[in-house]
């Protein structure tokens, strides 16, 4: 089997820990506003207001995709995730574009294809790509590529059914 890797941008942070130091690679007064507004689409029971709120912070958002309460968007990098035409992003799914850590910081964009299905609670880290028509089983944790049309699950998620 032939490992994807992510793609992920990293850049080293000097002195404290890199999520001490977030507010030098953000914006404070724009994070904030990201946050509100992927709190309020976290709760909006309107799939149409909702995806007009996420496209309001750069979240590229397909026709007809689907995103269920309780998504986290990653309020730090919103512009680095694409969601397909047709996605649907399952209940309390977290959809991450960075990752801060001791002495580095990652950043990566995250594109869920055309037709793919995330399953509720499923985390998707930065860098990666789920492929048009992929599912991703409900609790797994997505670190590498998803080939097109097929499924994985687990943590970390291995592929069940090849596409």
């Amino acid at each position: 089997m032939v490992k994807m890797k992510r793609r992920l941008q990293i850049t080293k942070a000097s002195g404290k820990n890199s999520l001490h130091q977030w507010w030098r690679v953000k914006c404070p007064f724009f994070t904030a506003i990201n946050y509100c507004v992927v709190c309020l689409a976290k709760k909006m029971p309107s799939l149409t207001l909702k995806n007009i709120l996420l496209r309001s912070i750069e979240v590229k958002i397909g026709r007809d995709a689907s995103i269920a309460p309780d998504v986290d968007i990653d309020f730090l990098y919103p512009e680095l995730i694409e969601i397909g035409e047709n996605a649907i992003i399952g209940y309390g799914a977290t959809i991450l574009a960075h990752e801060f850590l001791i002495d580095e910081y990652r950043t990566g964009k995250v594109i869920i294809g055309k037709n793919a299905l995330i399953g509720a609670k499923a985390i998707i880290l930065a860098g990666v790509k789920i492929g048009k028509g992929a599912r991703v089983g409900a609790g797994s944790v997505v670190c590498e590529d998803v080939k097109e049309n097929s499924f994985v699950a687990g943590v970390p998620a291995r592929e069940i059914r090849k596409g």
